[in-house]
């Protein structure tokens, strides 16, 4: 895999348009959410990834950088949880894409549950067969989906809202500047918002389980990060913007925002014809993201699996490397659980939400193992060349991982409470069903 192909498949894990939807609710505020999110949480977990990536450049990513810290029974929990995690996240990544391909031939389609569920399900088993065909397949389906589905919509999107705000068109959001805009009140079922935005930000570490395959890692890796970094963050931020000035806020869907402020904008400009044609350029982009992540962590597991930490069922690797058996209940596990969750939500949106506050509270747990690891591998090994260190010697270190341990143990909590947005819908159901689920997987 060459620094071309990496930097793309390193943003297909970390660049997403799917949560444009979350930044626009809060108006704003998103400027103040994503700042702050990039400071505590998006560059700590950057320059940890690019140290341990660069210092241990095998195949396996964080299983190996928590192995070589605390030896194998953690570095098993790190994987599990990272797979765990793609499990849930892909349960929102689904209902976008589901919600996508409506608009494509039936909009009315975004909130029905039996919809959406068949939806999944096929989406799921075509990617496990796709990625089955082996690694050289999935990863160029990630970086050509990435760029037509992901960078076109979001480029797209960008300039429409530019092209409108120029126009001097009346928007749906107060850009006065005053503090009430820009600064939110700090109440908890605002604050808990974050989650959303890390989760958004999450998954910069995913591609390092394809060390092995990657041309020079221990320079390519730091390029490949940064560069995913600078891309997700634009994105975001104006993306979002571009859907808060058309779409009032109490309107705004999690999961079919995107496309509605694509319907309006086209619309107004009398290009309604084009809505199908970007429902499709948006699916297939979330679809790249799909692939990409049901093909990531699971290669980590396997790693793992082959030292003897896993029953010889889950060593097994059909003809083209990959990790057939881990693959199929991979794909029960997700059929599963995305059915589950919008069977028992009393919303779509408080269903995606769930996914979202669920997969950040054992996304955040493996963050923090992943920077307690850092952290100590410094003083453990530290004769081990490091071709990327975090900045500053020890000081920049210590004040990095403190930063971002802290950050995780807050987002964990904080996910626990239903955001503003949605706490009328249900709040004891949102917390039993985040505690249940949480129980059942460390257990």
């Amino acid at each position: 895999m060459n620094l071309f192909t990496l930097l793309w498949v390193t943003a297909a894990f970390n660049v997403s348009i799917r949560n444009l939807g979350i930044f626009a609710t809060t108006q704003m505020h998103m400027i103040f959410f994503a700042i702050l999110t990039l400071a505590i949480f998006y560059l700590p977990i950057a320059m940890v990834t690019a140290e341990m990536a660069t210092t241990f450049p095998k195949m396996g990513g964080i299983a190996v950088w928590v192995k070589n810290a605390f030896g194998k029974k953690i570095g098993l929990l790190a994987i599990w949880l990272q797979w765990t995690y793609m499990n849930i996240a892909m349960i929102a990544m689904l209902y976008f894409i589901s919600a996508s391909l409506s608009f494509v031939f039936a909009p009315e389609l975004v909130h029905n549950k039996a919809y959406l569920i068949s939806m999944n399900l096929i989406l799921i088993w075509a990617f496990t067969f796709v990625n089955l065909k082996g690694l050289k397949l999935s990863t160029k389906i990630s970086m050509t989906f990435f760029i037509i589905g992901i960078l076109i919509p979001a480029i797209l999107i960008i300039v429409l809202g530019i092209i409108y705000v120029i126009g001097a068109k009346p928007i749906q959001v107060d850009t006065t500047l005053n503090i009430k805009n820009y600064m939110p009140d700090f109440h908890l079922t605002t604050l808990v918002i974050l989650v959303g935005f890390m989760r958004a930000f999450g998954g910069i570490e995913g591609s390092a389980v394809h060390a092995n395959s990657v041309d020079n890692p221990k320079r390519n890796y730091p390029l490949a990060i940064f560069f995913a970094v600078s891309v997700g963050f634009l994105i975001n931020i104006l993306g979002s913007m571009s859907l808060a000035f058309v779409i009032p806020q109490k309107d705004i869907s999690l999961i079919g925002g995107l496309m509605n402020a694509f319907s309006i904008y086209f619309t107004k400009y009398n290009l309604k014809y084009l809505i199908p044609f970007l429902g499709l350029l948006v699916a297939i982009g979330q679809m790249g993201g799909f692939s990409t992540w049901l093909a990531g962590p699971v290669k980590g597991l396997l790693e793992t699996a082959k030292e003897g930490e896993l029953p010889p069922f889950f060593q097994k690797v059909n003809k083209n490397g990959m990790p057939s058996n881990l693959m199929l209940i991979q794909a029960i596990v997700i059929s599963i659980s995305s059915s589950t969750f919008l069977l028992i939500s009393t919303s779509i949106n408080m269903s995606f939400w769930i996914s979202v506050a669920l997969s950040m509270m054992i996304y955040v747990s493996m963050y923090f193992l992943m920077i307690l690891s850092c952290l100590y591998l410094r003083y453990k090994k530290p004769d081990i060349q490091r071709v990327y260190k975090i900045p500053f010697k020890n000081f920049g270190l210590w004040f990095v991982t403190i930063i971002g341990m802290m950050t995780m143990v807050f987002a964990f909590v904080m996910a626990l409470i239903p955001p503003s947005q949605l706490e009328k819908e249900g709040s004891l159901k949102y917390f039993l069903i985040l505690i249940i689920s949480i129980a059942v997987i460390y257990i």
